[in-house]
């Protein structure tokens, strides 16, 4: 069985008209995996609320309230893309714990799970949230590992088309964490240089041309991110997944087909560990990310992507 860990609450988090991150990612996902003919050997699992101390292991008190007042007030707008509604701070505070449940499942099962929420994390930074994002889901899960029995070091592997910032802040400061990102460079946030490699050289960049296709990233992949994990043994691997590097994505130029995600999922698995989440970040073509989930999940249950 493959855990899912999903709630209609994410979809009360109201981006408004028009804007990209928006409650239909989720539904097509969610649609597709229903049907799909694997569909038995899926287990749906209603994440816990994350605590405010749980989410404090990355952002400030102040941060954190920031968000719930502009929440409790109807909502508004931190910045120009990332927009709060009254039900944000609620699917916030659920995605961090989806996340560290995910994490724990994994680490008991040594079987890889799915996140499935939005919103998204990995450009929220300690004390800014950024970039359609409010709260860094997949460095607050790394830290919460950290503290289990047996846990010694955690690495984060991003290939969203974007670079993950906020991940990055959080991660460099900690010889115990690594961070891996492919990415389109030059793009938003404009970081993720390749000379980027962490206070605790923890960091591992990989900026890809516009217009890279799966050949361009496999090699990324065998060449630079699988050695960099393997050297750190990870003994859990979060993967902040985004579809945006797929063909005809509206925010970036990457070329992936869906199949690509499967496979870039079966050399995790084969070659740095099978103790890996698989949690969900950019994406924001609806088939793409119906598509990319679907070869993720037949990869973790055992075919061929």
């Amino acid at each position: 069985m493959l855990p899912i860990y999903y709630s209609d609450i994410f979809l009360k988090h109201d981006t408004g008209a028009f804007h990209p991150e928006r409650p239909a990612r989720l539904q097509s996902i969610v649609k597709a995996l229903r049907s799909a003919s694997f569909a038995d050997q899926l287990e749906w699992r209603d994440p816990p609320l994350a605590s405010l101390a749980d989410i404090e292991r990355v952002h400030s008190p102040q941060h954190i309230q920031a968000i719930a007042a502009l929440a409790a007030a109807g909502g508004g707008r931190i910045e120009a893309d990332t927009p709060v509604s009254s039900g944000s701070f609620e699917a916030a505070r659920l995605a961090v714990g989806a996340w560290i449940a995910a994490s724990e499942r994994v680490l008991q099962s040594s079987q890889p799970a799915f996140v499935l929420c939005r919103p998204p994390g990995h450009h929220a930074e300690p004390e800014r949230a950024m970039g359609f994002c409010l709260f860094s889901n997949a460095a607050i899960a790394a830290l919460w590992a950290l503290e289990q029995p047996g846990i010694e070091r955690v690495a984060i592997f991003d290939w969203d088309v974007h670079h993950g910032n906020g991940t990055q802040a959080v991660v460099e400061h900690y010889p115990q964490l690594a961070y891996a990102s492919t990415h389109q460079f030059p793009l938003y946030p404009g970081t993720g240089s390749a000379d980027e490699t962490g206070i605790h050289s923890n960091v591992c960049n990989v900026p890809l041309p516009a217009g890279s296709d799966w050949k361009v990233y496999k090699n990324a992949l065998e060449t630079t991110v699988l050695p960099f994990l393997q050297k750190f043994q990870p003994d859990l691997l979060l993967i902040s997944a985004g579809f945006d590097c797929a063909k005809g994505d509206p925010l970036a130029s990457m070329l992936l087909e869906p199949e690509d995600f499967g496979r870039m999922a079966q050399l995790c698995l084969e070659q740095v560990t099978h103790k890996t989440v698989f949690g969900l970040e950019g994406g924001y073509d609806l088939n793409n990310l119906a598509a990319g989930w679907l070869s993720i999940a037949r990869t973790c249950l055992g075919g061929k992507a």
